[in-house]
């Protein structure tokens, strides 16, 4: 048996830590960037497998409730606060590249240029998926920008034409992968279903880590999502360690001349 004071002489901790420690530390503000760069860093060593990724959020249910009477139905109604989520991940191995947290009702369209900068830092990337509401020429630009191509599938209302006031390349990217959804849908849907990939990694991640979290304020709930990402990428390097034989480097600098 273990002599507790020859254990806190040693120059371990004296005392076990109090169970609130981690949810005290979610609380800082500066563990977000931390645990954004984390993931970004933990999925570096796929960079040779993932060349195709795909983008989408969700939301994760908290413990936190609105709550207002309805004239309506005569009685006090209740919905929980939720934390919406922006991923961009691999299709192969469904690893998280970027991800963005929003308010509740942030939109998904002006969230895709973020996820692409930061995934496009560390990935050489080909092929990039997300459904229409990320639809935009500001996303289809940014895409076609980095040299990859752009697969979003246009509403029933888009014109081939696209937005005046554009510049001219922008309206011929536009006008190139409208003619491609409507002329060659079978070779478009092969590709853009790889898209399905990042509502699994949703999946994957609310089963292993829960689709609610704990926190109760607005910072502690978005780290406390980060670290469930983290925690996600974790188990894909793992998978990826004995099925594809991947070597695992971190923070690499690149050598200045």
């Amino acid at each position: 048996m273990v002599d507790m004071q020859e254990f806190a002489a040693g120059g371990y901790i004296d005392r076990a830590p109090h169970f609130n420690s981690i949810l005290n530390a979610l609380e800082n503000p500066e563990v977000t960037p931390i645990l954004k760069a984390l993931i970004e860093e933990s999925a570096r060593p796929l960079r040779a497998i993932e060349t195709d990724f795909a983008a989408d959020s969700s939301g994760f249910g908290t413990t936190v409730y609105d709550r207002w009477y309805s004239y309506k139905w005569g009685r006090t109604k209740s919905t929980c606060q939720w934390v919406k989520t922006h991923l961009m991940v691999g299709t192969t191995t469904n690893v998280v590249t970027a991800v963005e947290i929003t308010g509740p009702h942030g939109a998904d369209c002006p969230q895709l240029p973020t996820l692409l900068k930061t995934t496009a830092k560390r990935f050489t990337i080909k092929e990039v998926s997300a459904d229409k509401a990320y639809l935009s020429h500001e996303n289809i630009d940014a895409v076609s920008g980095i040299g990859a191509f752009p697969l979003i599938p246009f509403k029933s209302n888009s014109v081939r034409s696209g937005v005046y006031g554009r510049s001219p390349e922008s309206r011929a990217r536009w006008r190139n992968l409208h003619d491609f959804f409507t002329q060659n849908r079978e070779e478009f849907l092969k590709h853009y279903h790889k898209r399905s990939n990042v509502e699994t990694t949703f999946s994957m991640i609310k089963a292993k880590f829960g689709s609610r979290v704990r926190a109760k304020t607005p910072t502690a709930q978005v780290n406390e999502v980060l670290a469930k990402v983290l925690c996600h990428n974790l188990c894909c390097l793992v998978s990826a360690f004995f099925e594809l034989g991947i070597d695992a480097k971190f923070w690499h600098i690149e050598s200045v001349a």
